[in-house]
């Protein structure tokens, strides 16, 4: 939570864990969409695999020889999605570079502050023998009611050209955010859903508008009674608890969009 506002955040990590954990589960973990940064991987194995691959000696801790870093570099973005889409810093006992990715996300924040509830839980089991006497345990689990967030996130035609990310791996990325969150159910977010997801796709690579514009263009409000409450300034405090999608409303401000840029509702 954010101390001023009281506002929930999702940090950038956790959502790029869910789209790591999509790539990973619907394309099997295979070349050209291995995930890198996986649970339990071991980053030098990977780094290892391409000094092999490129017949290339490694010596630790040193790195790789200027003429084949490269390639070695390249080899790993070929291989791994996760490095294509966000980069990696490889820069460990086995050398294989840095790369800045072309996608990026900021933290998803609730459009309005949220309230915690600390629910009390038992378990009927106990760890140890000491223990035994006291048939059950009691512990505490943190619950948010209901909150709604929105989040940003660019990707750069620039920088994509230097990590090899293509329309492929861009289709892909707009193929998890919608469906990621399907498959991380767990007790204390089991209704997590993703709700909408707008596109802005511009003509150039270098983008055709600054990002905050486009980002103006779309208004976020409660619905009250059948009006609109916009909350893209300070929320309002009278309003009841928000408990469901649908006491939101999203509007788009259509005729304020800059030639040579297209809006793409995918959800």
């Amino acid at each position: 939570m954010d101390d001023d506002t009281q506002k929930g955040l999702v940090t950038d990590v956790a959502i790029k864990r869910k789209i790591r954990n999509y790539v990973g589960m619907t394309r099997e973990n295979e070349m050209p969409n291995r995930i890198y940064m996986r649970e339990k991987a071991i980053l030098n194995r990977a780094h290892a695999e391409t000094y092999a691959s490129k017949r290339i000696k490694h010596v630790p801790e040193k790195p790789a020889p200027e003429k084949d870093a490269p390639s070695i570099t390249s080899w790993m973005c070929q291989q791994f999605y996760d490095i294509r889409a966000f980069g990696a810093v490889m820069n460990t006992e086995v050398h294989a570079g840095q790369v800045r990715g072309p996608v990026h996300f900021n933290f998803s924040e609730s459009v309005e502050p949220i309230q915690p509830d600390e629910i009390a839980i038992t378990r009927s089991s106990v760890t140890n023998e000491q223990d035994a006497v006291k048939e059950r345990t009691m512990a505490r689990k943190l619950v948010v009611p209901y909150g709604l967030y929105h989040c940003h996130g660019y990707v750069s035609a620039n920088l994509s050209g230097r990590t090899g990310f293509s329309q492929i791996d861009l289709d892909l990325l707009l193929e998890a955010l919608p469906n990621m969150l399907e498959h991380d159910r767990m007790a204390a977010r089991a209704e997590m859903n993703a709700r909408k997801l707008i596109v802005f796709k511009h003509g150039s690579k270098f983008g055709n508008a600054p990002a905050q514009k486009l980002q103006r263009l779309i208004e976020i409000g409660r619905r009250i009674d059948g009006d609109f409450a916009s909350l893209n300034g300070r929320p309002d405090s009278s309003l009841p608890p928000a408990r469901r999608f649908d006491d939101y409303e999203i509007r788009i401000d259509r005729a304020g969009i800059p030639v040579d840029v297209e809006l793409i509702e995918i959800l």
